[in-house]
């Protein structure tokens, strides 16, 4: 038994105390003993957990409103969870990712891998993002941030409070300036290009570093071609692209803002006279476009997540198939088609059989050349499948 002044939260017998012993971060709601003292514990209270047999296994922090009910902080069950234990998962974060990158544009904290549970930050130079996504961090917002100013020097922290998984936590969706002045979208170079990131305003962080290595790989395929990039956002691949050498590209989204966004990234670097956008759904935009005849040496689609869950996953593979469907006539005789997702829920085969499904639906056949993942600013957890969320597969069609 635990001689702790924490709470003490139990496995029950049949849980699989062997997984969290090997790293498995999380305790499911049905895995944990949630007798009336546990059922009051406040939602991001740090507690022992104990297997069946009463030994300890480490500090979690305990939401009995989400299904996982805890995460484990540190295999050390006498853990003190206060700044200086923050600052040092933020340095161990901040030397990988100065080891990766030139330059201070990367996702800093990636939840469960980095060691801060629910936790994604994403710096922009002298600023950062900070998505509390699990009530502890909630809770511990401002330590969080005193934390990652004192070990980065980011004089400017916004705290983004919306998503999906907030709302599992229990948790109200904020946003809000904790520390400087954030008057104006931050241009990020990266692969050559420069997106501005609206971290107010934007989705999620404002810019989605996940995809580089993926712009980077359809970079390579850009010289000199016609390049569409759906569901766009801020010109995620067709700005790579252009920085590449295509001859022009075209960004399809539904946002305005976000396409206003894309359009000063092109000027930025130049290359605004080769680069245009369309603002609307993207199945119709498509459509249209295989109606006016249009055809691109290169066509990238990077839609939202169809599939963020296991109840969502058969419509979410429809629509990834449709997806599929409508892109492949758009393609050029030999040109070469890019498909992602960034579904929790679809793993790497269902993802492409869906993909060669729509492929085949819409009158193509090709070769698949590659297949890319997220960059290794999200790193993953081996035991953990769901931070492996990213794929991206480029076909080269037939002529």
């Amino acid at each position: 038994m635990t001689d702790s002044p924490l709470p003490i939260v139990r496995l029950r017998p049949k849980a699989e105390a062997r997984a969290i012993r090997h790293g498995f971060p999380w305790v499911y709601a049905d895995e944990l003993v949630t007798d009336r003292r546990t059922s009051k514990l406040a939602p991001g209270v740090f507690a022992v957990l104990e297997d069946a047999e009463r030994r300890p296994l480490g500090l979690v922090t305990v939401n009995v409103q989400s299904k996982i009910i805890a995460r484990v902080m540190d295999r050390d069950p006498g853990a003190v969870i206060g700044r200086a234990w923050l600052a040092a998962r933020i340095a161990r974060a901040a030397a990988l990712r100065d080891r990766l990158y030139d330059a201070p544009f990367y996702r800093l904290i990636h939840a469960e891998a980095d060691g801060l549970p629910g936790v994604v930050i994403d710096r922009f130079g002298d600023a950062a993002v900070i998505q509390p996504n699990a009530a502890w961090a909630e809770t511990l917002i401002d330590e969080i941030a005193a934390a990652l100013a004192e070990v980065t020097g980011v004089t400017r922290i916004i705290k983004n409070g919306t998503g999906r998984s907030r709302g599992l936590e229990g948790l109200a969706e904020e946003t809000t300036i904790l520390s400087g002045v954030i008057e104006a979208p931050i241009p990020v170079p990266m692969n050559g290009a420069t997106y501005m990131a609206d971290l107010l305003g934007g989705q999620k962080t404002g810019l989605f570093y996940d995809q580089r290595p993926n712009h980077a790989f359809a970079q390579r395929l850009a010289k000199g071609a016609r390049v569409l990039d759906v569901f766009a956002h801020v010109g995620g691949f067709s700005l790579a692209a252009l920085a590449g050498g295509a001859e022009r590209a075209l960004a399809v989204d539904s946002s305005a803002a976000a396409l206003a966004l894309a359009e000063r990234g092109a000027e930025a670097a130049g290359a605004g006279a080769r680069f245009a956008t369309r603002q609307g759904d993207a199945f119709a935009v498509m459509e249209a476009l295989a109606a006016e005849g249009e055809t691109f040496d290169l066509v990238v689609c990077d839609p939202p997540a169809f599939a963020p869950s296991k109840p969502a996953l058969e419509a979410g593979l429809r629509a990834y198939e449709r997806v599929a469907r409508l892109a492949a006539p758009l393609v050029a005789p030999g040109g070469y088609l890019g498909l992602c997702s960034c579904s929790h829920a679809a793993d790497l085969t269902q993802f492409r059989n869906a993909s060669a499904r729509g492929i085949g639906r819409g009158g193509r056949r090709g070769q698949l050349l590659h297949t890319g993942y997220a960059g290794p600013d999200h790193p993953m957890l081996p035991q953990l499948a769901e931070s492996g969320y990213l794929k991206a597969l480029f076909f080269r069609l037939d002529g």
